[in-house]
């Protein structure tokens, strides 16, 4: 039995203009009316859409499906199915670290009110980290900019992060720095280059809060007077740079507000 280019569109639920694509890739070869010029499909041509299909299910793009179906020997297809397994595989991977990343930043959110204002004492993440700010002056340099490049690849791995130094802190200065961190389990499983200006930030005992920051240039190292206090207060030494990540951006009091995680190394 012979059926129009309609019908098996509405037995598959596939697009006349699909099959057109697979015709013309020599999958399926329709008989033609020469008067009318109608496509007519056997049986034997739906069984190659219905392979068609089920290739489809794997993320095959249509080319690689004309390819297996018309032109693939058993040793090539075992190939190109092996090489698809892989492939899927590592998609999977990816998309479980993003599943990870993602339920981090609920935490994140959970951890700006549950710390905002209020200090206690933690060990820092095991992070690696690279600047490219200071103050309101980003460098320039060929390294640094190429290193940029190199990093946008792993978003949304990275944040965006400070770094104040310890004679600021203690002096109330105005200096600071910003770049991207990324944790270091991320960092392993994406294979991240730790070569300068690339630095590892091993994990220390710290003083830990959440600040916030509001309005254009709101962000100033004198957001983290409380912790200095906090600190002395306690009698803790402070013994290294402040550093802090971007923990969110939000809009409040019709201001755009900044939610920071902020360490700083203490004994």
């Amino acid at each position: 039995m012979l059926y129009k280019i309609g019908d098996v569109a509405k037995i598959l639920g596939i697009s006349p203009d699909i099959m057109r694509y697979y015709e013309k890739k020599g999958i399926v070869k329709p008989y033609k009316d020469k008067i009318n010029d109608y496509r007519y499909y056997e049986v034997w041509d739906v069984n190659f859409l219905i392979e068609c299909l089920w290739f489809k299910q794997y993320n095959f793009g249509m080319t690689e499906i004309a390819k297996i179906i018309s032109d693939s020997s058993y040793s090539e297809l075992s190939d190109t199915l092996k090489s698809k397994e892989k492939e899927l595989e590592e998609e999977i991977a990816y998309q479980q670290m993003l599943l990870e990343r993602l339920k981090l930043q609920n935490q994140y959110l959970d951890l700006g009110s549950k710390y905002l204002g209020k200090c206690d004492i933690q060990q820092s993440p095991e992070m690696i980290r690279y600047l490219n700010r200071y103050n309101f002056l980003y460098d320039d340099s060929k390294e640094v900019q190429e290193l940029g490049r190199q990093w946008l690849k792993y978003f949304p791995f990275i944040s965006r992060c400070f770094d104040i130094g310890q004679d600021v802190l203690m002096n109330q200065g105005a200096d600071f720095a910003w770049g991207f961190s990324m944790l270091m389990t991320f960092a392993q499983r994406l294979n991240v280059k730790i070569t300068k200006p690339v630095e590892y930030i091993k994990p220390c005992k710290c003083l830990h809060s959440v600040i916030k920051q509001q309005g254009k240039y709101g962000f100033s190292p004198k957001l983290l007077k409380g912790m200095n206090d906090y600190a002395q207060d306690n009698e803790l030494t402070i013994c290294g740079n402040a550093i802090g990540n971007l923990l969110c951006s939000v809009r409040e009091d019709g201001n755009m507000t900044g939610y920071f995680e902020v360490w700083i190394p203490i004994e």
